[in-house]
């Protein structure tokens, strides 16, 4: 059987393919995560850390 790439599995493997965007606090770019996949647009932190330390200032 052939395997059939869907648009899910396009990243797989391929990193630099991934949109990518600066995060708000730290200024650092940082990359798509399928946990963020449904609301990407919003997405501003790379992570928690940076969006505790935002809303803490």
């Amino acid at each position: 059987m052939k395997s059939v790439l869907t648009k899910k599995t396009t990243y797989k493997g391929n990193k630099s393919q991934l949109p990518e965007k600066i995060c708000s606090c730290c200024q650092r770019s940082f990359s798509w995560r399928k946990k963020w996949a449904k609301d990407w647009d919003s997405v501003k932190y790379c992570s928690e850390r940076c969006r505790r330390m935002k809303s803490s200032q």
